[in-house]
């Protein structure tokens, strides 16, 4: 039971991460960071978009991509959603599988 505890005090000490994307129009479109998913060496964020506007049409399950995620030069995370569909595709079959784990456990 108290490990459970922890684990809640850790819950309500998390901060999501947000990641914005600017599109090419100038709209900011918000996400956070559900999970990261390693990978070849890589990493991969779950990232899941935010109704920063208040749209009662905004759909959840529609606003759900995955982003690469790189270094810049000061060695902070960047966010990169233009990647060859091959690889998003592995991504993809990546997650299903720890989902799958996961619901095993």
């Amino acid at each position: 039971m108290a490990d459970n505890k922890h684990m809640d005090e850790e819950m309500m000490d998390y901060e999501p991460i947000i990641v914005t994307f600017t599109d090419e129009a100038g709209n900011e479109r918000h996400f956070a960071e559900e999970m990261r998913i390693p990978m070849n060496d890589e990493e991969y964020a779950l990232l899941v978009g935010l109704n920063t506007e208040g749209d009662e049409d905004f759909d959840e399950e529609e606003n759900v991509t995955i982003a690469k995620i790189t270094k810049d030069e000061d060695g902070e995370d960047v966010y990169i959603v233009d990647f060859p569909e091959e690889e998003f595709d592995r991504v993809v079959e990546e997650y299903n599988r720890i989902c799958d784990e996961m619901e095993a456990e």
